[in-house]
């Protein structure tokens, strides 16, 4: 056995707990959550069934921790984990799964699929079984602070064009403000208007925030691939940052498994409990809204439709937040068939729109998220993810699609009364 392959092994055996023991033997083999599963339902692909994904760790289970599977290994009946296995797995746990959480929802057992993938993805990455744009974005984070490989400069550059834009100042390493805003890369290169529409917000709000030099980035790269030291060495940059500047609130940017990261896993990979307060942003301007100080003037005219990203709605519980700031400014609004905490992945999550590999696979479950456009035929669509963001234009053009993309944040600055 190799020293990769051993350490991968004992990485699976470190992730068997209580819970995924008791998953794992109360799951009937049902299918059920196969037919929840884009990658499955689009694909067809049997490989692609959400509880087949977790095999390793159901063979590390079974083969150490069950007696039948303890007995088998005696006389060489059980199943193993070895690296051509964990080179077939590769692809199915890391290119055909955002970690959506839809086929744990599903489950009759109440079974945490999307737990039992990420817990597999643990041991893959310490076999060195991930993929290679996953492991650079990784490495990245680690040593530079942002996967994309942002560095404080670049930061600077954007903020110095915001504040051009706007004649608002961007606050930088405010102690005392209440709010620390987190921005992902791609908010930061890709949508730098989104740092000009807080500003705006937070102005008209009356509020006090603050951006840290020392830990802006929201990313966890550590989750996505799925190495727990990594991830809890990113939560913990941000922690020192939000303790240093004494804020009551860090708040995760339009990104979904940002929010998931530092808000409920956040104090269970730290070992501690935060001394402040995590929301993501829709939960404040939802506060701001009900606290009067959103003053909204014009109403979009266009149909507008919410694409609900997964770790924000489904597995972060943030639903009601968004419907209730675009009721602000549009009075034409129709929800997508499975809305809300049902609502279909847009196939990015999870690391895979990091994984150029995984790009075919990417684009063809998007036919998913069409056939719901399709059926309302929006005139645009609003989401709170800059993820989602990004790979809704990439489906669009791939499909021959002409819908705008909009950031609820961005548009809600935009309809900010004077």
């Amino acid at each position: 056995m190799s020293a990769s392959l051993e350490k991968g092994i004992n990485a699976l055996k470190e992730q068997v707990d209580s819970t995924v023991a008791s998953f794992f033997s109360s799951c009937v083999h049902c299918g059920i959550c196969s037919e929840a599963c884009l990658f499955y339902t689009e694909t067809g692909c049997p490989t692609s069934t959400p509880i087949h994904k977790a095999e390793p760790l159901r063979r590390i289970w079974k083969s150490e921790y069950t007696l039948l599977g303890r007995v088998g290994k005696m006389f060489g009946l059980t199943a193993k984990v070895d690296e051509e296995m964990l080179t077939k797995w590769e692809t199915r746990v890391y290119d055909n799964c955002t970690l959506c959480g839809r086929c744990s929802m599903v489950c009759p057992m109440g079974i945490d699929i999307a737990l039992l993938i990420r817990k597999t993805r643990e041991g893959m990455a310490a076999a060195g079984h991930a993929p290679e744009d996953l492991i650079g974005a990784t490495k990245r984070a680690v040593t530079i602070g942002s996967p994309m490989g942002v560095k404080l400069p670049a930061l600077l550059a954007q903020i110095k064009h915001v504040e051009k834009d706007t004649g608002l100042k961007i606050p930088l390493d405010v102690e005392g403000a209440e709010y620390m805003l987190l921005l992902s890369s791609m908010e930061i290169m890709n949508f730098p208007e989104f740092i000009g529409a807080i500003a705006k917000i937070f102005t008209k709000a009356g509020v006090s925030w603050t951006i840290s030099s020392e830990a802006f980035e929201a990313t966890n790269s550590g989750i996505q691939i799925g190495v727990a030291d990594i991830a809890a060495e990113l939560v913990q940059r941000i922690v020192d940052a939000a303790e240093k500047l004494k804020v009551k609130t860090v708040i995760s940017p339009e990104c979904g498994h940002a929010y998931m990261a530092i808000r409920w896993e956040g104090p269970n990979l730290v070992g501690k409990p935060f001394s402040f307060k995590v929301r993501h942003i829709l939960e404040i301007l939802d506060e701001f809204r009900k606290d009067g100080r959103l003053k909204i003037t014009g109403k979009e005219t266009q149909r507008l439709t919410y694409h609900d990203p997964c770790q924000i709605s489904r597995r972060g519980g943030v639903i009601e937040q968004p419907r209730k700031l675009i009721d602000m400014f549009s009075d034409n609004f129709v929800e997508m068939p499975d809305h809300g905490k049902m609502n279909w992945c847009c196939g990015a999550g999870g690391g895979v729109s990091s994984n150029e590999r995984a790009d075919e696979v990417r684009l063809k479950v998007f036919q998913r998220k069409k056939d719901q456009l399709d059926e309302i035929k929006p005139d645009a669509i609003v989401s709170a993810c800059s993820n989602c963001r990004i790979h809704l234009e990439d489906g669009l053009e791939e499909y021959n699609m002409d819908i705008p993309l909009l950031s609820l944040t961005e548009t809600l600055a935009e309809h900010l009364a004077e």
